[in-house]
């Protein structure tokens, strides 16, 4: 109980210093920046606004009224990460739900770590919290990833390092972008799974990706049959082709792809034309990662 109420008596402590015009901080330079920063401060509500650059675009209300109530009992358990713009104004890089449930509570103030960020930081960070998240539907993790390499100039390399995914797993991510809108929509709607969107993505005609997504709702057709259905549609004439049975592939061979898959960080294949002989395939999916990979077949 004493060190709640110490803990409680400091909060308030720092959100009196916050208050103080002739201390205003604006850097982590300055004076007292160091008691502020990543402490978490009680901050009154009509002081954050919310940030322009979150990624998240829809809050279901039910589940925000769910979460209102859990606070009005319980409280805001995680405090929210906001940066500081100027004096006794703050915008929000992560907590959106906790903030407009505090809100919907009829709180005054929320609980905040406080960071001293610029637009660019503030972006990423948004972005990448938002990545972290379990609820995501994967047209959402996918426009994370492009806005992370489009506005903060990430190559799908170093994106792949600042989050912690394979870098092959953020371009089959990307490649959903592809997809119809319409069929975006279905799976941000959840219609249709990741597995689907990534059988629907190697049909280059989108009228034909229609057809396919139409058949997959009115048939509930799982992603094994959708693939079906791709691989006939690719096929001559629309049926499956009908040449000679390629060669099996060996043990050794198909041992030695997952050694290069590994290696170019790329999901290499290989098409055998007769036994012990073949090609291997080594797929890319922009002008940056076929440098990357020239580069490391030279090493």
């Amino acid at each position: 109980m004493a060190k709640a109420t110490k803990k409680q008596a400091l909060g308030r402590g720092l959100s009196a210093l916050l208050k103080d015009p002739d201390n205003d901080i604006k850097s982590v330079s300055d004076k007292n920046a160091d008691k502020v920063v990543g402490s978490i401060v009680e901050l009154d509500l009509d002081t954050i606004e919310v940030n322009p650059f979150q990624p998240r675009t829809s809050f279901n209300e039910e589940t925000l009224r769910e979460l209102a109530t859990s606070i009005r009992e319980l409280g805001v358990i995680q405090p929210i990460t906001v940066r500081k713009l100027g004096y006794n104004k703050y915008q929000l890089v992560s907590g959106e739900r906790r903030y407009r449930g505090s809100i919907l509570a009829g709180l005054k103030t929320i609980p905040a770590y406080i960071r001293i960020a610029n637009d660019n930081e503030s972006l990423e960070m948004a972005l990448v919290e938002n990545i972290q998240r379990q609820d995501l539907d994967p047209i959402e993790i996918a426009l994370s990833y492009q806005r992370l390499i489009d506005e903060i100039n990430l190559t799908q390399e170093k994106l792949s390092e600042r989050i912690g995914k394979n870098r092959s797993t953020i371009a089959n991510y990307l490649r959903l972008l592809k997809l119809d809108p319409i069929i975006q929509t279905g799976m941000r709607d959840g219609f249709l799974s990741m597995g689907h969107g990534r059988a629907l993505i190697n049909i280059e005609d989108q009228n034909k990706q229609l057809e396919i997504y139409e058949k997959i709702l009115t048939n509930s057709l799982s992603v094994r049959q959708t693939e079906k259905l791709v691989q006939e549609l690719n096929s001559p004439n629309g049926k499956k082709s009908t040449g000679k049975k390629p060669a099996s592939v060996s043990k050794e061979i198909k041992s030695g792809i997952k050694d290069f898959s590994d290696y170019f960080d790329a999901k290499v294949s290989v098409k055998m034309t007769q036994k012990d002989k073949g090609k291997l395939i080594i797929p890319f999916d922009s002008k940056s990662d076929f440098e990357r990979i020239k580069k490391l077949i030279k090493k």
